[in-house]
């Protein structure tokens, strides 16, 4: 009876994790131009595109897609040190955390397309 509700939560935990998965991509891709400089929105952007990518980091794993954990690892990094001091990214940070983020989408997509044939 334990394991089942476990499981039961387990799947839940999941499928929420894979409905937002693709859109936490894509909002952070939307926010890569507003992400660049020293201005205020710049730094908030940044902000709330590591929070995007830590919310993977974080749940990926424990859900099943550990590439995506992995490879969001990496983009968050990129992304710290700007989180920590409050700022925007400068031109190379972006540059860096862009071919993250591509990297980031291709190890999704590759989980989730295991993961969908596995519903089947």
């Amino acid at each position: 009876m334990v394991v089942d509700q476990f499981s039961e939560r387990l799947a839940i935990v999941r499928h929420r994790f894979v409905s937002g998965l693709e859109s936490k991509i894509e909002d952070t891709y939307h926010a890569l131009p507003s992400m660049q400089g020293e201005k205020p929105d710049a730094a908030k952007a940044t902000a709330e595109s590591f929070r995007r990518i830590h919310g993977i980091v974080g749940v990926g794993p424990t859900v099943g897609f550990p590439s995506s954990g992995r490879t969001a690892r990496l983009a968050e990094n990129l992304l710290l040190p700007a989180y920590q001091a409050e700022r925007g990214l400068s031109a190379e940070e972006l540059l860096n955390f862009k071919k993250a983020l591509h990297t980031l989408r291709e190890a999704v997509q590759a989980e989730l397309q295991l993961v969908y044939s596995s519903w089947r």
